[in-house]
């Protein structure tokens, strides 16, 4: 191997390390924004929290009926905003349940079901850090390794088909078909 693709090698690894030490940071910049965004809608659904603990035993879903069977038209749009807070919180329940797990599942729960919106933001408004946690120099070191690993693979694939095509045009040139 040349001093040049040595370098490379090493300069693809120091690159993918930095990147994938901030799969931790990254997750928690999406769960911090998560975290806030669920204590907002909590505050503005407390007092229909309020009404529906004193005239519906604390059923919310009673409540939003209430509204849907009033004869006020105010009261029936009502329910329809209700609903979608109440949606909103339970939502973002269940997103703060999900990143409250090791890293791999944070990460796979930021991939394939997030709240679009916030991971949006999340990534818009991301601030890169290198930390220095376990859990940041791990992801970093698993991050390069399989770049790495994939690296030189490939280099092994292209190093094989350069000889066996070189071979099939030797044997060619050469008029033996």
């Amino acid at each position: 191997m040349s001093v040049l693709l040595r370098y490379f090698m090493i300069v693809v690894a120091c690159v993918f390390l930095l990147l994938g030490m901030q799969l931790p940071n990254l997750t928690d910049q999406y769960g911090k924004r998560v975290d806030a965004s669920l204590r907002e809608v909590t505050l503005n659904f407390q007092p229909f929290l309020i009404i529906a603990n004193q005239h519906t035993a604390g059923d919310i879903e009673a409540l939003i009926a209430l509204h849907r069977q009033s004869n006020v038209a105010v009261f029936k749009a009502e329910a329809d905003a209700i609903e979608r807070i109440y949606k909103r919180k339970l939502h973002l329940e269940a997103q703060r349940k999900a990143m409250q797990t090791h890293l791999p599942g944070r990460l796979w729960h930021m991939v394939f079901h997030p709240d679009a919106e916030l991971r949006e933001q999340t990534l818009l408004q991301y601030s890169a850090t290198v930390p220095l946690t376990q859990e940041a120099v791990i992801a970093g070191g698993v991050v390069a390794l399989l770049m790495l690993l994939l690296l030189e693979g490939s280099m092994a694939l292209g190093r094989r088909l350069n000889t066996v095509v070189t071979r099939q045009i030797n044997h060619r040139w050469r008029g033996a078909d």
